[in-house]
């Protein structure tokens, strides 16, 4: 039976049907596609009438949900899904946020289709008809979606500039979400496309080792300016256990940690500062330098980089 129907439920078949749309809709954050409601047994006229009772609310054309309050973040993510019909799946930064990206947000669901899907429009809402789009692709668990690796090279092509796209390669290999060797891999699907280039460059740099965007532009500006290439993200023990140096170099005795973002966030200021103490007493220099240094102020924080360097022994060549 198909929501066209205009058979009766009895009260307890009615009863049963709900039940059974509920919980398929706590799966989904509340959400649950029209077609879902319709295989459930619910007629058109039934799931109308709980809209009209003002008991469920539509989200976009082609979902309900099951309350009138806001609607979750997940349950907006099948929603979306469900706007792209049968084939359709969270792609770029969407996929990743919805694949545990942290420290990132969206202000628009992006699903991607196969060509010769109709494309639907909705606020919030980007639906595109891709030719790289393939089955093989789908995460098999969760709300449909691109597997990250994919979704990384996604994200960086459709990014609103190139340092956005950057970030997005960047940041799931910075959180353990996925590797460059398997980014690298998707890339190579990619054969045409206006940050090619740009993208080759950056999942170059993340397989020498790079972790953070900022270390990314330091080992660029190291080769360019014929300073001697750093030692990438080395391991030091502490009291804490393990800890990370964005980039040092052992031979001269000096460090130099880059401050992104995340160092002004309350949870790092303490370990950062504990981490430095024990590199300084190490004998080790330690010199930091903010991500927005690195941008409006190179060639001072580089000429301090050739100072501690010097002091270490290092001579530049003639």
């Amino acid at each position: 039976m198909d929501g066209s129907e205009k058979k009766r439920h009895s009260a307890a078949e009615r009863r049963r049907i709900l039940e059974e749309v509920t919980v398929l809709g706590r799966r989904q954050g509340g959400v649950l596609s029209r077609s879902q409601a319709y295989a459930a047994g619910l007629t058109r006229g039934e799931l109308r009438a709980q809209v009209r009772a003002q008991r469920w609310q539509r989200v976009w054309t082609r979902s309900i949900c099951l309350h009138t309050g806001e609607v979750s973040p997940l349950g907006r993510r099948w929603a979306a899904v469900f706007e792209g019909g049968d084939r359709g799946m969270l792609d770029g930064e969407s996929s990743l946020v919805a694949s545990g990206l942290k420290h990132y947000e969206v202000d628009v669901h992006r699903v991607s289709v196969p060509r010769g899907v109709k494309p639907l429009r909705g606020a919030g809402l980007d639906i595109r008809r891709t030719r790289r789009w393939s089955a093989d692709d789908l995460v098999a668990t969760g709300v449909p979606r691109t597997r990250v690796p994919v979704a990384a090279v996604r994200a960086a092509m459709w990014a609103r500039g190139d340092r956005q796209a950057a970030l997005l390669l960047t940041m799931p290999v910075q959180q353990g979400m996925t590797t460059a060797e398997l980014i690298g891999r998707a890339l190579l699907a990619v054969r045409r496309d206006r940050r090619r280039e740009l993208m080759h460059a950056v999942v170059t740099d993340l397989l020498g080792g790079v972790r953070s965007l900022g270390e990314l532009d330091f080992a660029r500006e190291c080769r360019r300016r014929g300073i001697p290439e750093p030692d990438r993200q080395v391991v030091r023990r502490g009291k804490d256990g393990r800890h990370y140096l964005d980039v040092c170099w052992d031979d001269f005795h000096l460090v130099v940690e880059i401050d992104g973002i995340h160092h002004t966030w309350a949870s790092e200021v303490v370990p950062d500062a504990l981490r430095q103490n024990d590199v300084t007493l190490a004998s080790a220099t330690v010199l930091r330098m903010p991500l927005l240094g690195l941008r409006v102020a190179a060639d001072d924080f580089f000429e301090q980089v050739e100072r501690g360097l010097r002091a270490g022994g290092w001579c530049a060549a003639a």
